[in-house]
């Protein structure tokens, strides 16, 4: 890794670092596993950064494109659909994000599919990224942020079973975790 991505790497990971303060404080929090997560897949782009466009219409290339025009066109539905949530105060939860402190389970559009849009967006993320030049390193980043990802979604369920209850155990029945239909 050169000089300015040591330089990005640094600066991108004190912003995580920042936005995660409160839940860094909570283990038991789903914001702490994302923090990892997201420290994974900043790693592994600077990692690939220097093959984004090289070889455009090589196997592995197609399938990255693929996974990150997935991944772009689920974060923006996701997070539409997520300021449908309408939040409040009753939320007071310090380790949630402003956007996660929804008052309103969402269950329209893709979350009436899968239950984690957004990391399902980081998941096709990671392994887009992990495509564009595929080696064993960026193989266990994308492993790294996959794992801490599930993690994330497995801890934030609980606090959603907490925080909306019955409605939430009945949406977890009918829905997937990341991929509709399957998964």
């Amino acid at each position: 890794m050169n000089i300015l991505k040591a330089v990005i790497f640094i600066f991108a990971s004190v912003w995580i670092m920042w936005v995660s303060r409160a839940a860094l404080k909570d283990p038991r929090s789903h914001g702490f596993y994302r923090f990892f997560a997201w420290e994974a897949i900043l790693l592994l782009v600077l990692l690939n950064l220097n093959y984004w466009f090289v070889q455009p219409l090589a196997w592995h290339q197609l399938i990255a494109w693929t996974l990150l025009f997935i991944s772009l066109y689920i974060v923006i539905e996701g997070f539409r659909l997520l300021r449908r949530g309408k939040s409040g105060e009753s939320r007071r939860d310090d380790s949630l994000l402003e956007m996660e402190k929804t008052t309103e389970l969402v269950t329209s559009g893709l979350y009436a599919y899968i239950r984690h849009p957004l990391y399902s967006s980081l998941l096709f993320l990671t392994w887009g990224t992990f495509f564009k030049h595929p080696n064993l390193t960026g193989f266990f980043l994308a492993l790294l942020a996959t794992v801490a990802l599930a993690l994330t979604a497995k801890v934030e369920e609980f606090e959603n079973l907490q925080y909306f209850g019955d409605d939430y155990r009945v949406y977890r029945q009918r829905t997937k975790k990341f991929i509709p239909f399957f998964f």
